[in-house]
């Protein structure tokens, strides 16, 4: 607990603060800078959907799941 503690006092803005739950949510703290930059840069609607089809999922890995229906709905929107 005091690790995350510790690295979660850089976090000053919002899309911080989503980016790092988001990597929480998809046990993926390993690329949490990816996330917290997909947080910064992509529409948050398409992030929220792609996280909320992946976070009951039983997939091994939610990140690549999550990376996949970030770009089917990216697609879709043209």
């Amino acid at each position: 607990m005091e690790g995350r503690k510790s690295q979660r006092k850089y976090i000053t803005q919002e899309f911080q603060h989503f980016g790092y739950r988001l990597a929480e949510g998809l046990d993926d703290l390993k690329h949490k800078s990816l996330y917290i930059k997909l947080a910064k840069e992509e529409r948050r609607e398409l992030l929220q959907k792609a996280w909320d089809f992946v976070k009951d999922s039983r997939a091994k890995s939610k990140g690549k799941l999550f990376m996949w229906k970030l770009k089917k709905l990216r697609e879709a929107k043209g």
